[in-house]
This record gives C-alpha cells, structure tokens and sequence, in this order.
C-alpha cells in the first residue's frame, strides 16, 4: 500500500528488525527503487536504521533514484546514516541514463565529504556496464500500488492511463531506458520465453511496429500484467564504473543470484563478476592494482561486516581461498551468451574443503550460514 505505517504498524517492523538483528543479521537493507519499498519515507527508514544500529548493524540500499534523480538519492541515504548513526553502503553504485552519465564524480565527492563529517560509508558495484531487474521498474511506482488489478483499474480511467503513459516514457528517456529501446533487454520470461535474449526493439517489430518508445510503452505494459519478466538493461557509460570502481571505498559484489546452467539468458555478472574485474580491470586496463582488487572483493567487505575471521590468509581465519592464475583469468560470458564459467580458477576452498579441484567441481557442500559476531 502507498501510505506511512500507523504507530502500531512501525512500532512492529521495529521489533522485527530487533529480532532479526538478535538472531544474527548483519543490518538493514532497502530496495528504495522497487514497490513497496519506494512508498516508505526517509524519517520510517531512520526508524527502523535505529534499530539495527544499536545493535551493531550496518544499512545498506539500493537507491531510491540512481537516473536523473541520483543526487537526491544519495543524499538521503548519507542523511539517514548521519541521523540514525548507522554506517551505510550506497550497494551496486551507478549512474543509469545519459541525463546521469559522469554524475559518479558528483556522487563520491558527496561520500568522501560525508565521511569527513563523520558518517561512515561505503559503495559497492558490479564491473558491467548493464543493470538487471524487472520490467515493471519502467512503470512509475504509484501505478504499480495494489497489484496487477489496480493498474489494469488505472489503465482504464483516461486520464490516470494518460499520466501512467507520460511517466513511462520518462523513465524510457530519461533512466532505466536509456533513451533507446534497443538497450532493454529481456533475460527471464515465464510467459513467452521465445522473448529471452531479445530486445524490447525486436519485440516491437516482431509485432510489427516501429521500434520506437511510444510503441513500447503498450508492449511494456502486456508483459507486467502477464507477471513481468527480468530484463538486462545497457544504461551505465564505461567511464561511471572505472571512477566508481578506482574510489577508494568501492567493494566488489555481484548483485547476482544462483543460475541454472543453460536457463533464460541472465546477467553475465551471474558468472563472472570477480573474474572481469581481475581481467579486464587489472590485467589489461590497469583500473586497480592486483592487490587492490582482492582486497576489496575480500578483506573489505569482511572488515565491513566486522567477520574479523574472514577475507585474509592468516592462521585462525576461515579458509575460504580462491586460488586464480592471474595471467588468465577471465569471464567468459556475454550478455547473449552467458552461459560460460569464468576461466583460470583452478581451485577453490570452502572452509578448508575443495569445492573445486584441477578445476572440477567436487559436489562438497561444507559452506555455513555466517551470522553477524556477537
């Protein structure tokens, strides 16, 4: 629902966050960007950091705009990090659109005058230079409140389809769009799966139609009432991630999820996130150092989530190693064929034990939940 919670609704998702925070978990995390978190307002999200920060948490985000409104959207998250005390990451940072492109300069100036100040953040971020999420993120918020059969509601009222349409090419032109239909790309598709790896262009003319993003907006709206699908979207300029990913306080992470081998076609970064930065942005563009670039997909992250025991080679530590041949390794995948293990990891150790050895997988399981230390 599109609204603030009452007193009594607020005082229990504090008490949830508590007792997650009781039972081992590292924070609180926002998806600002997507429904239902895009309603709550940031003195609710400060309520429930509050929470978490007392107990040792950190907040972490995906920002409610990272388009045209990406200033904004760092701002409140730095401003709920300073009011609730509570260190923050600005997770999978980028700048999605040409109206954003080269904002990032702007952005970590913004986080390195937020630390000066006293608030303790970070950024992590994918080396792509494409996003991935649902299709329903071209449709504006509001419309999406009640489901499905609000918006068919919606859409049947002239004048409510007539803002709906407006606030969709907006988000066409001006943020996860691109300004070009050509870069929306569908991955996953229960409904019509001869759509994976297409364009929403291709899709457009399939139907007959002129590519453009007025004739996509119809389009756009078919697949979210038939249940959405997830898309690749190419909307970040190369130049964002090297400044972004050469930031000091920048971690590695993959924003990526566990992938079927040969389903949909999903986002590369499924399958080689740390393998493109080791060599694309080390061995051959020389973004950052080797060293720099294991530590920031290792030791960083852990000494962000106070795992002391964690992300170093040292006596006591867990023996989670990744063991790569520098001069080799590589991702593999594509954005339309990315079905590929990354090369040139021969190894790797889970808590001491091979869960790939001479480069065969080993069907050892010996991974553990890791809960926030006491």
């Amino acid at each position: 629902e599109n609204r603030a919670p009452t007193p009594a609704e607020l005082a229990r998702m504090k008490a949830m966050v508590a007792q997650a925070m009781n039972e081992g978990a590292f924070g609180l995390s926002t998806g600002l960007r997507y429904v239902p978190g895009y309603y709550s307002t940031v003195d609710e999200v400060i309520a429930l950091s509050e929470e978490a920060a007392t107990r040792g948490g950190i907040y972490t985000s995906h920002l409610r705009e990272e388009g045209v409104g990406l200033l904004d959207g760092v701002a409140e998250a730095l401003e709920i990090g300073r009011r609730a005390k509570i260190p923050v990451i600005l997770t999978h940072h980028k700048a999605i659109g040409r109206q954003a492109w080269g904002k990032s300069v702007t952005t970590l100036a913004m986080v390195d005058s937020a630390r000066k100040a006293g608030t303790d953040v970070m950024v992590d971020q994918y080396p792509f230079t494409a996003s991935y999420t649902g299709l329903d993120v071209l449709v504006p918020p509001w419309a999406l409140a009640g489901g499905r059969d609000e918006l068919r509601r919606r859409l049947s009222t002239p004048a409510l389809k007539d803002s709906i349409y407006r606030g969709m090419m907006d988000l066409l032109m001006n943020d996860r769009g691109g300004g070009d239909i050509s870069r929306v790309q569908f991955s996953i598709v229960a409904w019509d799966k001869s759509l994976q790896g297409k364009t929403l262009a291709d899709w457009a003319v399939q139907r007959g139609l002129k590519p453009t993003p007025g004739n996509a907006i119809p389009l756009i709206l078919e697949g979210v009432l038939n249940g959405g699908a997830g898309m690749v979207y190419h909307v970040i300029e190369e130049a964002d991630v090297r400044r972004i990913m050469a930031h000091p306080m920048t971690m590695i992470a993959s924003d990526g999820r566990l992938t079927k081998l040969g389903e949909g076609v999903p986002h590369p970064r499924n399958y080689g996130t740390f393998p493109r930065v080791l060599g694309k942005y080390v061995r051959e563009d020389h973004v950052l150092t080797l060293e720099q670039a294991v530590h920031k997909m290792t030791g960083m992250p852990a000494e962000r989530l106070k795992l002391r025991d964690h992300g170093c080679l040292r006596v006591g530590c867990v023996a989670d190693v990744t063991i790569f041949d520098a001069a080799t390794v590589r991702d593999v995948g594509t954005f339309t064929d990315p079905h590929h293990y990354p090369v040139g990891i021969p190894w790797v150790i889970v808590n001491g034990e091979p869960v790939v050895a001479n480069n065969v997988f080993t069907a050892a399981r010996p991974g553990r939940v890791v809960r926030r230390p006491r």
